[in-house]
């Protein structure tokens, strides 16, 4: 849910990356700071146990312009994949805005990026993230470690994961190839649904078609927006 902050007039949105263990959420992550200019980045937190580590920080997109007069601030959060986690991954997913899936292109992890899937959806449904609410939410797809020799094919990935064709991208962490271009399409996409109340696959191919443990998009009511001051 945005949250407004009108004494610094920023919109602040929440973004999490989900996905498998190892599927290269935390490089996104790395490689995004690493990136963006100092004067519009947040200080890259990681929140460690002695099982586990959170990783989050926020940023002010230069190029995607003010809200009603409101500059856009964006939170990026990921967590750790593995299954013994999933406490820590529902605690995160609270508040989200949009959601961006990161699948690894192995074959031997096929299994784990629909297990993945499936745990994401349970997560939102206990926390009441249904119906409407679910459809306000905008999905992106990165496929990450593309340059492996045995990748599985795209459209095998698609079809699996992402059959309701939301918007999505081939990652190679070495080359930082599709990890600006994801976050990009995420930002757009989330500022799209503020304005208009509503989302929308961008190049559905069966429009018909649910995403993988995820409701079709229906026409919802305008998000909700609170008011919160800091």
């Amino acid at each position: 849910m945005a949250l407004i902050n009108h004494r610094t007039r920023e919109i602040h949105f929440k973004i999490v990356y989900y996905g498998c263990g190892l599927c290269g959420k935390t490089t996104n992550l790395k490689s995004l700071h690493d990136k963006l200019p100092p004067e519009r980045r947040g200080k890259l937190i990681s929140i460690a146990t002695d099982h586990e580590r959170t990783l989050f920080f926020d940023f002010l997109p230069i190029d995607l312009g003010q809200v009603n007069g409101f500059l856009t601030r964006f939170h990026l959060y990921t967590v750790p994949g593995q299954v013994y986690y999933r406490l820590s991954r529902r605690a995160v997913l609270q508040g989200v805005d949009g959601l961006i899936f990161v699948a690894d292109s192995h074959p031997a992890r096929e299994y784990a990026n629909r297990d993945s899937l499936a745990d994401l959806q349970d997560h939102l449904r206990t926390l009441g993230v249904t119906g409407h609410a679910l459809a306000r939410i905008p999905w992106v797809f990165q496929y990450k470690k593309r340059d492996l020799p045995l990748a599985l094919p795209i459209e095998k990935l698609r079809a699996s994961l992402n059959p309701n064709a939301w918007p999505d991208f081939e990652a190679v962490a070495s080359e930082a190839r599709g990890v600006s271009e994801t976050l990009r399409s995420m930002c757009k996409a989330v500022l799209s649904r503020l304005a208009t109340g509503t989302h929308a696959p961008a190049h559905a191919r069966t429009p018909d078609a649910a995403p993988a443990a995820v409701a079709p998009a229906v026409v919802p009511p305008p998000i909700p927006v609170v008011a919160r001051t800091r």
